[in-house]
């Protein structure tokens, strides 16, 4: 994987076979950071738009990436830093408490045409989106996303032992919420 990777990049950084390189990379990882930016900001047209913006920024930022992680590491941060702009600018739009950004998480969850899920898998996402911020973006990273801790770290630019607080805390808020609404 590593010599496909080194590949890719080379290839994104060579104005010749850029264009084609960067197509490769849309098919290669659009899937997975579309479904990473979803359970950040629940509703799906907000996720194409960060989704766009993310791969922008990745077109734009290709010459100055100087592999330090890995392109998937890169990839992660960037759509986590878009999908964490993107729900500030709603809180301060709105001029909302923080709440109401969970408040705007669950309107949209609840009203997802695109959800398919049972009534439990309803009432693990509603706790999931009770969690704060950081909670909830470590919570999904790990357990949907089955990321190690050490990729987390260089993503959200936090000490692993963090993680594994955040994580912590966050699994043991879910089974409180879920037991507390049967």
């Amino acid at each position: 994987m590593q010599n496909d990777e080194s590949k890719l990049i080379a290839d994104l950084k060579e104005e010749s076979k850029k264009e084609f390189a960067f197509e490769r990379l849309v098919k290669l990882y659009q899937e997975r950071l579309y479904h990473h930016i979803r359970k950040m900001v629940i509703n799906h047209e907000d996720t194409d738009d960060i989704l766009q913006n993310t791969f922008i920024k990745v077109w734009k930022g290709i010459d100055t990436f100087r592999g330090d992680s890995s392109l998937y590491t890169w990839l992660y941060r960037i759509a986590t830093n878009e999908s964490i702009t993107f729900l500030n600018s709603k809180k301060n739009r709105n001029i909302l408490p923080v709440n109401d950004v969970t408040d705007y998480l669950m309107d949209n969850l609840k009203a997802d045409p695109y959800f398919e899920g049972d009534q439990i898998q309803m009432k693990l996402q509603e706790a999931i989106i009770k969690l704060p911020e950081k909670q909830r973006i470590v919570f999904n990273m790990r357990y949907y996303d089955e990321m190690k801790y050490d990729d987390m770290s260089e993503i959200l630019n936090t000490s692993v032992g963090a993680l594994k607080a955040s994580y912590h805390h966050a699994a043991k808020k879910i089974e409180q919420y879920i037991k507390s609404s049967d």
